[in-house]
């Protein structure tokens, strides 16, 4: 249980630090984050660093597959993890 906790705790700062990297790159015409790559962190565990990255750098946000994908994701890893909890 303890893994999982610092599992989840990393994947989902390494998220949120890959969304503002990218705002970065992006507003200084450098070489970018392919989308795969955030979206691959969001689905691994890093769907609620990834939302956070996305508001408070203000990144992906107009583009659906991040906009509805990533809270789709946060909402079914939720869900898991309530069931594995509960059971």
């Amino acid at each position: 249980m303890e893994y999982l906790f610092y599992y989840l705790l990393t994947v989902n700062i390494i998220a949120c630090f890959f969304y503002g990297m990218d705002k970065w790159k992006a507003r200084h015409g450098a070489w970018r984050i392919p989308e795969r790559v955030l979206l691959l962190l969001a689905f691994v565990g890093g769907s609620l660093g990834a939302l956070l990255g996305m508001r408070i750098f203000h990144h992906k946000t107009r583009k659906s597959k991040f906009a509805i994908g990533v809270p789709a994701l946060l909402a079914v890893q939720c869900i898991v993890l309530i069931y594995f909890f509960i059971n």
